[in-house]
């Protein structure tokens, strides 16, 4: 079990380079399996996430190279199986997404049940039920998944609510049918966009509706070519850093990234009174004034992402006032919020009045337990005290890593490889900016 050991108090300043989105990378490496061709992916992120990609890529008979260190070249001129390996199809959610193309090419997938952090059930029922009007037909087992087809029918098809993976799944099983597929209410995500870009660049034929962006319209064509692409930069870890900074009054230019995809989270933290610089590929963040309270809502894009609240709930602990975070993606995602008491911080949970959690939720009711808390109050500003942890979520463990910075005195971080799964050696690049942490790996 790996551990930082971060002593906390020193205000964070200076520059870093953003890496590629994790939540972009691994699904255009999946993506690559749709053509026989070479695909060649700059910007992706060493981590734990996108090795076990690869494995599992390399299991079912992509042949892949690394050029430099966030470079691959990956062919997959045959299929050699139909089915995701057990053991490493667990460890990640990743394991679904690879139905798309061993059912292009193959007409059959096998996958284990998804793994992932454990943030309640994932709408798979959205994708079953895609795939039923695709002519896709899914056995469900105890252990595991199998999708047959004797040939992918297009369709159109409205998801009840927007779903960011299962939206790019559906891309990726349409992009080679014959026909026209239509997806309403689909996500809007920018890695979502990105994906779209490679595979349009692979000779897919794959649009927004100009008029609708929730309307995605796939032509389907009978090949894909190999291409060449760069993956988007990481929104998580661009707000992660920007927390970090803001969290510790201190000040930081953050490169390699467009300020445009994280515009709702710039728009929050400028009412609460950072100031902001934004250019072309890189945006200032400046602590200037103790930054005030604010209420927020996570929800799909455009929204303020999920991913990003418990990071963010570290700041508001620093913010004058009461502030609020209701979750509307999963029915639980407050993990961090008992570690943050821990350190001091006053938090109280809430369930929010309204008239109808059907339409205002985003997950499934069934998935929703009468003990689970969507609110979050929390009171601010707090002097942090150290505190020692063993963490088992990826989010989680940033926002006790973030904590742990603004604390004075020394905090212990046990189980860091669930935070290397979505940050590339992030110990270092904080050390870069003033942090007093080590990294201890066994």
């Amino acid at each position: 079990m790996s551990r930082y050991i971060v002593t906390g108090g020193r205000v964070l300043n200076g520059e870093v380079s953003i890496r590629g989105a994790k939540n972009a990378s691994y699904k255009q490496i999946i993506a690559s399996l749709l053509s026989s061709e070479t695909t060649y992916l700059s910007n992706i992120p060493q981590i734990s996430d996108v090795k076990i990609t690869e494995s599992i890529a390399k299991s079912l008979g992509s042949i892949i190279t690394h050029s430099g260190e966030h470079s691959i070249e990956i062919s997959t001129p045959k299929i050699n199986s139909t089915e995701v390996p057990s053991g490493t199809g667990e460890k990640s959610r990743t394991s679904f997404i690879f139905a798309a193309p061993l059912l292009a090419r193959m007409g059959q997938a096998t996958i284990p049940m998804p793994g992932g952090d454990k943030l309640g059930s994932r709408p798979l029922d959205r994708l079953f039920d895609c795939y039923r009007q695709m002519n896709i037909e899914t056995i469900e087992s105890a252990n595991s998944i199998t999708f047959k087809t004797d040939a992918i029918k297009p369709t159109e098809y409205t998801f009840p609510k927007p779903s960011h993976t299962v939206t790019e799944v559906v891309i990726m099983t349409a992009v080679l049918a014959n026909g026209e597929t239509i997806i309403n209410n689909a996500a809007q995500e920018p890695e979502i966009d990105d994906l779209i870009d490679m595979l349009n660049s692979m000779g897919a034929k794959i649009q927004r509706d100009p008029k609708d962006l929730s309307r995605i319209i796939i032509q389907g064509v009978p090949w894909l070519k190999g291409t060449s692409h760069q993956v988007i930069s990481d929104r998580n870890e661009t707000v992660t850093f920007a927390c970090a900074a803001l969290a510790t009054k201190g000040n930081i230019n953050i490169l390699r990234v467009e300020p445009k995809i994280i515009k709702t989270f710039l728009d929050t933290i400028e009412k609460m009174g950072a100031k902001i610089e934004a250019g072309k590929d890189e945006v200032s963040i400046k602590w200037i004034q103790p930054l005030k309270a604010i209420d927020i809502e996570t929800e799909p894009e455009p929204g303020f992402m999920t991913d990003w609240q418990a990071v963010f709930s570290v700041l508001l602990s620093q913010a004058v006032g009461v502030s609020s975070v209701i979750e509307r993606i999963f029915p639980y995602r407050f993990h961090h919020i008992e570690n943050l008491n821990k350190m001091g911080v006053k938090t109280s949970f809430f369930n929010p009045k309204i008239e109808d959690p059907t339409t205002y939720y985003h997950f499934n009711p069934e998935s929703d337990k009468e003990t689970n808390y969507h609110g979050v109050k929390i009171y601010g500003p707090t002097k942090l005290q150290p505190a020692n942890f063993t963490i088992n979520d990826l989010r989680a463990g940033a926002s006790v890593t973030l904590a742990a910075l603004a604390a004075n005195g020394e905090s212990v971080i046990d189980g860091v490889e669930f935070i290397e799964r979505g940050y590339e050696n992030l110990a270092d690049r904080l050390k870069a900016l003033g942090a007093d942490i080590k990294y201890i790996k066994t």
